[in-house]
């Protein structure tokens, strides 16, 4: 069996120090053999860093998904090509830059883990959802497969689901920041709608509430500040058995400050 512990967009400083804090508790609760993180609000609420990549490397994580703010920081650049664990979304401008898939061997199984982003409501996507995991499996085969698709739209997530639930043993869906409860087994697929935030819970989506409110009411643009209240940690975990490929059980996790 395969135990996949997926930890749901880390959001800025309170994100990294509660998934830091929670880290030995889940570890000795679910004894994961597979930690996977989304990075993409991890610096200040807008993409990652090579100091934070980093960061999560020692935590033990083993594949960093990104989303639609992959290449909000202009050092990304730097880095992203020779960061051998972090993936971002295959049909997100620019696709030159970086890698959308991490393999991993374990226990005789080639394990794939894939990043695509949603085409509602989301901007700088290439192509649809569906044609890039096409093509990524296409170019990329393996046992299992563990995909992130960040999306806005529960539709197309769900869309999403149907289409590759024969095919890929775990899709989870990032991006709103609310965990859904909706988890559930399809054919040999185990999925959720949105795994939610591990960020600031007394907040909006992570961001500080006077800061939204000043920008909602008042129509004047402000900073995107993140909020320093402390963290909600939102996870699942996923067990697929190796024998016959398929998810055999889910789990949603969500801890409160």
């Amino acid at each position: 069996m395969l135990r996949v512990l997926f930890v749901g967009d880390i959001v800025g400083k309170q994100g990294r120090k509660a998934l830091s804090n929670h880290l030995p508790f889940l570890q000795e609760k679910y004894n994961y053999d597979l930690l996977i993180v989304n990075g993409e609000n991890s610096a200040h609420g807008k993409g990652i860093t090579k100091k934070i990549y980093d960061f999560f490397i020692n935590l033990g994580v083993d594949c960093i998904t990104m989303g639609n703010h992959t290449f909000s920081k202009d050092n990304i650049f730097t880095f992203i090509d020779d960061a051998g664990k972090l993936i971002r979304p295959a049909n997100l401008e620019p696709e030159n830059f970086g890698k959308a898939v991490h393999l991993i061997e374990f226990k005789n199984k080639k394990i794939g883990i894939f990043n695509v982003c949603g085409s509602i409501f989301m901007t700088n996507t290439t192509k649809t959802p569906f044609e890039a995991l096409e093509k990524l499996l296409k170019d990329n085969p393996c046992d299992i497969k563990i995909v992130d698709i960040h999306a806005e739209a529960t539709s197309e997530k769900y869309a999403f689901m149907q289409y590759f639930k024969k095919e890929v043993q775990m899709i989870v869906g990032t991006h709103t920041h609310i965990q859904t409860a909706d988890e559930a087994i399809f054919d040999r697929c185990a999925f959720i709608c949105d795994v939610g935030m591990t960020g600031p819970y007394n907040s909006v989506l992570g961001r500080d509430t006077d800061e939204v409110l000043t920008s909602m009411l008042d129509e004047i643009k402000t900073r995107y500040t993140i909020s320093t209240e402390e963290a909600i940690l939102s996870a699942v975990v996923v067990d697929i058995d190796l024998s016959e490929l398929k998810a055999i059980k889910i789990e949603r996790i969500q801890i409160r400050p």
